[in-house]
């Protein structure tokens, strides 16, 4: 019997002008198809052209420029629908998606497709809903003691995975895919019952939780900071009055 860890799966990243979902825009993306463990990815790459400017902090994490993203980029409205498209042909397959730190990349990407093509995520999977494993939510529920930091690069070295070029989304997604194949394999008798689609319910249980108890300790540490509990996608916020 093949285990969902050894079977196919997607990946999907991006890199952005910021980490405000409802503000910031999207300047590359990735999505990454795996047939079989150590099988040779498929890989569709983005490049955008924002229509804003890419803040120096943003270039110095991703390297992307204004100069380069203008000579090279693509206009935001067709790469959004490519990859809503490509998305929803995995959910079709019933191939799972591996998205590190969803509630990032998949908001992001909603709101992308409501400021250039009037819709959502949600309407390009209406008749596939996603069925998403994030290795963030994985890892931080099945080894919760562990002390330290769980970006990816931190898995990466937990689970001696090669991240070889650390923020291109290429890179990342075929990162955060062998990572979730590798937390699969170390926690096989607590996973290997379930199907991916009963982990995806899971994971937005254990994310709330997990949010929670962030919440709790930034208010133990006077930190304002508010925790969204959604996931694996944000709500649309409410219009303002």
């Amino acid at each position: 019997m093949t285990h969902w860890f050894e079977g196919p799966l997607a990946a999907f990243d991006t890199e952005t002008t910021g980490v405000d979902v409802e503000e910031d825009r999207i300047v590359s993306a990735a999505v990454v198809v795996q047939d079989t463990p150590g099988g040779r990815p498929r890989v569709t790459r983005w490049l955008v052209n924002p229509g804003v400017p890419v803040p120096p902090g943003a270039t110095e994490v991703h390297g992307l420029t204004d100069d380069h993203l203008q000579r090279n980029g693509r206009w935001p409205a067709p790469v959004m629908e490519e990859i809503a498209r490509l998305l929803a042909e995995q959910c079709a397959a019933a191939r799972p998606l591996v998205v590190m730190n969803a509630p990032f990349d998949l908001t992001i990407l909603d709101r992308e497709l409501r400021r250039h093509r009037a819709s959502s995520l949600g309407r390009y999977l209406e008749s596939r809903p996603l069925c998403v494993l994030d290795p963030r939510v994985l890892d931080k529920h099945l080894d919760r003691y562990r002390k330290g930091r769980r970006t990816l690069t931190d898995l990466c070295a937990q689970y001696e995975v090669v991240l070889d070029g650390a923020h291109d989304a290429a890179a990342d997604a075929v990162a955060a895919l062998e990572v979730v194949r590798a937390v699969g394999r170390r926690f096989a008798s607590r996973l290997e019952r379930l199907s991916p689609t009963e982990l995806h319910t899971l994971q937005a249980v254990w994310h709330a939780a997990q949010a929670r108890g962030l919440q709790a300790w930034f208010a133990r540490s006077g930190t304002p900071e508010l925790v969204d509990p959604t996931w694996p996608l944000r709500p649309e916020l409410p219009a303002a009055a």
